[in-house]
């Protein structure tokens, strides 16, 4: 019967820590694990995790391509389907939006940036829209059926 005074680990579930560089009857004396000769059995020795030993590293032997204009601002596309989706959905017979408008309906993510109607789908009802711009097909759309589009500067 086991008492609290004499406990021990189960087999094997307690290791001891490898102590190194604490002579050879330790069994990791001399060159305490790092091996005979290289960079890395030097003392101080360090390197770069990206370091390939002088090789040419990965991220300079890939080429680089493409460009990132610094001033772009990127505008939401509204489609006039999701437009004709949201009057459906209000069941309404005209439609009269703006920016905010289309935020808080969950047509746009980002309330401040710039909002552009697109032509892409059919509409059935008459739109009022004020937004940043409007693509030549959604406005000759809009304007067929009585609509109207103001444009912010």
């Amino acid at each position: 019967m086991d008492h609290l005074s004499n406990l021990k680990y189960a087999p094997g579930a307690h290791k001891k820590k490898k102590r190194v560089a604490r002579g050879p009857g330790s069994g990791h004396g001399k060159t305490a694990t790092r091996g005979s000769n290289g960079q890395m059995s030097r003392s101080g020795a360090n390197h770069r995790a990206w370091f390939e030993g002088g090789q040419m590293p990965l991220q300079r032997r890939i080429p680089k391509f493409g460009f990132t204009p610094p001033f772009r601002t990127a505008s939401q596309p509204v489609n006039l389907y999701s437009l004709q989706k949201l009057a459906d959905k209000l069941q309404v017979t005209s439609l009269t939006l703006d920016p905010d408008s289309l935020y808080t309906h969950g047509l746009i993510s980002k309330r401040n940036d710039p909002v552009k109607v697109l032509g892409h789908g059919e509409i059935t009802v008459k739109i009022d829209i004020t937004a940043h711009s409007v693509s030549n097909s959604a406005k000759e759309k809009i304007e067929a059926l009585g609509g109207s589009i103001k444009t912010i500067e």
